[in-house]
């Protein structure tokens, strides 16, 4: 198994004469307002032909909803000659809009208070279960792309990848072949803490493949882990994709910490606030080692982010979509809760034509400009 520089950040430690040729997708984390985003991106990507040639989807959070959804539905989407999945819309965009029209998070905290024996995230699991993934569990992912959702170790510090070969943690070790449901998993990557928060895992430890053992093999390590969402670590989903394929596409629905005047002093809320600034600088910083990697040539891909203004990509017939109106979709609360059609139309709108001027921009020039937004009567504002 291969054991990343846990420390090194996702660019400079390219590890550029080890990269496998093929594509990878990002998908960061926002709750729905990212889970809707990267629905609008994967609609360009399909009109591009652009999904069978991925080789990996690594997603955390709210993109592992989108990203589970699409793996779970991979053999359902009735790819043409061209690469184009013509049941996209029914097989992808449907299950995810149903979810947003539902609260699940203030729910599943409720549910959690009021019936100890069932914690919030085995309710926000059950959520997942019963509106987007019944029974499947990873073992229902295709092959390829290898579909990689991930969640923080909140034990180790680490990445804990849940996919169809294995899920691992590199100071754990390998576990092949893990029957987890795609409701747990997700539910573990997008834990967001403290609310839902911690999702904690029952492993045989006998399961675990001989070869690759960390130094942290033995319990609770191997037994119990102690997951939260997988953001906490790497909101960008870059780490298990960064250095593996050589061309990467990353979609960052992301939040952004807005300033405030009056700072509380309690020690409860000072330290959420702080411990927000510090999650924020590390996000910003490997946003901007992606984006500055691209530029100097050291890597292939794009980047394209709920907070970019589409006019920088410079692209011929760029979708409208004024920064004004655009900031307010990225202004949008990082929650499970429920959201008007209007809001979920103009969130895929505008990841459909951020992605596209992205990947026309950086990626194929060649490519046609889109015919207008997946839902034209909405743009984005």
């Amino acid at each position: 198994m291969t054991r990343p520089n846990e420390a090194a950040s996702p660019v400079t430690q390219d590890g550029a004469d080890k990269l496998e040729p093929g594509i990878a997708l990002c998908l960061s984390g926002g709750g729905y307002r990212a889970m809707l985003f990267h629905a609008g991106a994967l609609w360009r990507l399909n009109e591009l032909g652009y999904l069978p040639k991925l080789d990996r989807v690594s997603s955390v959070s709210g993109g592992s909803i989108t990203a589970a959804t699409l793996g779970r539905r991979w053999a359902r989407l009735r790819f043409d000659a061209d690469g184009v999945a013509h049941a996209f819309t029914a097989e992808l965009v449907a299950p995810l809009r149903r979810l947003a029209s539902r609260t699940i998070d203030r729910a599943s905290v409720i549910g959690g208070i009021l019936v100890p024996r069932r914690t919030v995230a085995e309710k926000v699991a059950e959520a997942y279960r019963t509106h987007l993934f019944d029974s499947d569990t990873l073992q229902q992912l295709p092959d390829r792309p290898r579909f990689v959702i991930n969640a923080t170790n909140v034990q180790t510090g680490s990445l804990w990848r849940f996919s169809k070969p294995y899920m691992a943690d590199y100071r754990i070790g390998m576990y092949p072949k893990p029957r987890v449901d795609l409701a747990v998993a997700v539910g573990a990557s997008s834990a967001f803490p403290p609310m839902l928060s911690p999702v904690r895992l029952t492993v045989d430890a006998n399961g675990y493949a001989p070869e690759g053992r960390g130094e942290l093999f033995r319990p609770p390590f191997t037994t119990n882990p102690v997951l939260t969402d997988g953001g906490v670590y790497d909101n960008l989903g870059l780490e298990t994709a960064w250095k593996r394929c050589e061309t990467v596409l990353v979609s960052d629905g992301g939040g952004h910490m807005e300033p405030e005047a009056d700072v509380h002093s309690d020690w409860a809320r000072h330290s959420l606030r702080v411990n927000a600034l510090v999650d924020n600088q590390v996000r910003d910083l490997r946003k901007r080692q992606t984006i500055e990697a691209f530029r100097a040539g050291r890597r292939t891909g794009a980047y394209w982010g709920i907070r970019t203004d589409i006019a920088d990509y410079g692209v011929p017939a760029a979708l409208a979509c004024p920064l004004a109106q655009t900031r307010v979709l990225a202004a949008v609360k990082t929650r499970l809760q429920r959201m008007p059609d209007a809001l979920q139309e103009r969130l895929i709108n505008w990841g459909y034509a951020v992605c596209d001027a992205a990947v026309r921009a950086h990626v194929d020039g060649g490519m046609s400009a889109p015919h207008g937004f997946p839902y034209p009567d909405r743009a984005v504002g």
